[in-house]
């Protein structure tokens, strides 16, 4: 005898039904759909240490890219069934076209391409959702006899009607044909009382077994075609159930994994017990709800029902009545209802004995020494104190794995943030891609400390330009890995030794001074790097007025920011000679026939460095009536970067700003108009009502309108103290 359970991947009325069958027809082997690989791996269900939801990930070992996982749930049928199966003592199997043949397949044919076969009786049944229509008539469903058969039933009606207008694709009747192989194979073993457990679409198709000719041909060609591959691998990982849900992407996802597992708790007052979840829920976050709110929501949810002709309420109408009576018609607490409750949670968790490649398990022991959670409800921010040893190792911890792919944390600077003994990183939820990450850094070391020197050294020898191997640098600093910091230090020099584009070096620099600037701290020798830093600022110093000459309005646009970022960083070296050398490079822009933006950007930053006395000069210049106004306020937003202090605070600067500004034609001034409000633009609003009203005050005298008016007795004074400076040049001979 065979009994056919078809059923829907993830649900408890499902669950609930195959228990049911189970127990009543008492099997003397189990069939489930589920990857071959994966027997060996059955056994640890019964282990205490093995609480759902968990997964199943069957990966290539040579290409660990090359993966699948199989999620199961408390409420899971097919958990169920395996649960039973071991508890009963009798064989059970996976069945399906094995993953070493599947992953050989090309990518064109490993997705089935079909459409969804409820829709259909979804509709004409009243419902505009076929899930809503499989959670009313099997999830929610208590009377669970006779249930298959009339699953069957519909099911062999369904595939009719499709295989008659679009007959399944290849990988459907290879994987069918793979099913009904194992089926036979049971039977040739003697087993006479047979169940099996598969997706409902699939049962069908294993009613008649008479063609076994048909099936081995039909696989032997798909093996011809695309040769199994030999280095398949399976292991249990933990889950969650934000991964089981179908916003994550996960195929065959639910959209209310928590509410799911309340109907499989819950066997009386399902949403009486809901309700009171969610008012304490509520409560919690400082909602003032009361038993009687409970009472009301659950009224109001069962007279929804009834209007609508249903027996029991559905999540849909839960959640109107929820937002009705207890949150006054406002939809915001649902957002959080949804993700603690409809979504849940949970995480499940794996005996430590299951197999996982060894940089899983060291990574597993160093989130537990470290005391950091991987699995997170929503997103952390961990903050880091690098004075405490163990804070160090947290950020050591968290760079290595920055260097393997696994982008769990991230650092980030807070706005006004200063010192380098503290770090903060947001922290992700521990994505299931990361194992995937893991098996495939595998092959670097067997802990995270070889393997993110071995991928520093992997990565810094991929990179072809220098700014991409500082940043490297910097990781593999701040990971602690002396074993790499050679071998990629010896790549950052050889790159620095050959380029000689001069924007590429300015790129580069900041991250070097930057990764400098953690010496102390992390107790880190870093006077290779600041060496070499020094080593490319002289050579930067050096090149950038040649760079300067002859830009494009779009180079000059680049090197701007990489201007502004090289010298953001320069006092950070804590170096007079190199900040001197710096300002004189400054100076030489400022004065030099360079591009406008730089010419005026370098103005700027020397003023702000306190060396203004040639500013108001300079500024005449470029404003002068001889430059092109097109050319002159170019000079002036570049000018213009800093904050509006210049400005605000110099009187003489915005004299000479507004008499050019007068000076110019209106149709000159309409065409740069568009320069000068994006130049002021970057004020701060308070700056900007401050030049407004130094506007409006004025008129500010024009320096060419202002009527001349000159002291005598000074100017007799000057006109000496010129004969004396010009007696003392004759006598020395105009040295």
């Amino acid at each position: 005898m065979i009994t056919l359970l078809g059923i829907r991947h993830h649900g408890p009325g499902s669950a609930r039904s195959v228990r049911h069958a189970l127990h009543l027809t008492q099997p003397d082997c189990l069939l489930v759909e589920g990857p071959p690989e994966a027997d060996p791996l059955i056994s640890f269900i019964a282990d205490p240490a093995m609480t759902p939801p968990v997964a199943l990930l069957i990966y290539r070992e040579t290409q660990p890219t090359q993966a699948v996982f199989y999620p199961f749930a408390e409420f899971s049928p097919e958990w169920q069934a395996l649960r039973y199966a071991r508890d009963a003592g009798i064989p059970v199997h996976f069945v399906d076209l094995p993953l070493r043949q599947w992953f050989a397949l090309p990518t064109t044919d490993e997705t089935p391409s079909s459409a969804d076969p409820f829709a259909q009786i979804a509709a004409a049944a009243g419902y505009d959702d076929p899930e809503r229509w499989w959670d009313h008539v099997v999830e929610q469903r208590r009377d669970v006899r006779d249930l298959f058969l009339a699953i069957l039933e519909l099911m062999v009606a369904l595939r009719a009607e499709a295989d008659a207008h679009a007959p399944p694709d290849a990988l459907t009747r290879a994987r069918e044909a793979a099913m009904r192989t194992a089926l036979r194979r049971a039977q040739r073993e003697g087993f006479t009382n047979i169940a099996v457990v598969c997706g409902a679409w699939h049962a069908p198709a294993l009613l008649d077994l008479d063609n076994a000719q048909a099936d081995e041909r039909l696989l032997l060609e798909l093996s011809h075609r695309a040769r199994p591959v030999s280095d398949v691998r399976a292991a249990w990982i933990p889950w969650t159930y934000d991964r089981l849900a179908r916003h994550s992407g996960y195929g065959a996802g639910i959209d209310s994994p928590g509410w799911y597992e309340h109907l499989w708790n819950v066997e009386h007052d399902i949403v009486a017990h809901w309700m009171t979840r969610t008012a304490h829920v509520l409560r919690a976050e400082g909602l003032n709800l009361s038993p009687a709110h409970v009472i009301e929501a659950t009224r109001l949810s069962e007279a929804l029902a009834a209007l609508r002709g249903r027996s029991l309420p559905d999540l849909g109408e839960i959640e109107e009545a929820i937002q009705a009576v207890f949150c006054g018609g406002n939809d915001a607490p649902l957002r959080l209802i949804r993700n603690r409750l409809i979504i849940g949670q949970k995480i499940g968790s794996v005996p430590p004995d299951a197999p996982a490649p060894p940089l899983q398990r060291d990574i597993e022991a160093t989130l537990k020494r470290l005391r950091l959670t991987p699995y997170l409800n929503e997103p952390a921010v961990l903050e880091i104190d690098l004075r405490k040893p163990s804070g160090l190792e947290r950020s050591r911890f968290l760079h290595r794995l920055a260097l393997l792919g696994i982008a769990w944390g991230e650092a980030f600077t807070p706005p006004g943030a200063q010192g380098t003994f503290r770090e903060i990183w947001r922290l992700t939820d521990w994505a299931p891609e990361f194992v995937v990450r893991i098996i495939e850094a595998s092959r670097l070391g067997n802990t995270v400390e070889a393997a993110a020197a071995a991928s520093a050294r992997e990565q810094a020898l991929r990179a072809g330009r220098l700014p991409d191997v500082i940043e490297i640098l910097g990781v593999t600093l701040l990971a602690d890995l002396p074993d790499a910091l050679n071998d990629v230090l010896a790549r950052v020099e050889a790159l620095a030794s050959t380029t000689g584009d001069i924007a590429q070096l300015m790129q580069a620099l900041p991250g070097l001074i930057q990764t400098a600037r953690y010496s102390n701290v992390r107790k880190s020798d870093v006077t290779i790097v600041r060496t070499l830093a020094v080593e490319i600022l002289t050579r930067v110093c050096v090149g950038l007025p040649l760079a300067c000459m002859a830009l494009s309005d779009e180079a000059a646009k680049e090197l701007f920011e990489r201007l502004v970022a090289v010298h953001r960083h320069i006092p950070l070296l804590e170096d007079q000679a190199q900040t001197q050398t710096w300002r004189a490079t400054l100076t030489r822009l400022a004065d030099m026939p360079a591009h406008g933006l730089i010419q005026g950007l370098a103005t700027r930053l020397l003023h702000d460095e306190g060396e203004g006395s040639g500013t108001a000069i300079r500024m005449n210049r470029a404003l002068s009536p001889a430059v092109a106004p097109a050319t002159a306020a170019v000079w002036l937003e570049g000018f213009l970067s800093g904050d509006a202090l210049a400005l605000i605070h110099n009187p003489n600067l915005w004299r000479i700003l507004d008499d050019w500004l007068i000076s110019l034609p209106e149709p000159a001034f309409v065409a740069q108009l568009p320069i000068l409000r994006r130049a002021f633009q970057r004020f701060e609003p308070a700056a900007r009502r401050q030049l407004g009203e130094l506007a409006r005050n004025g008129p500010i005298i024009s320096m060419r309108e202002a009527p001349m008016q000159i002291d005598n007795a000074r100017a007799k004074r000057a006109l000496a103290l010129l004969r004396l400076i010009e007696q003392a040049e004759e006598a020395s001979g105009g040295r």
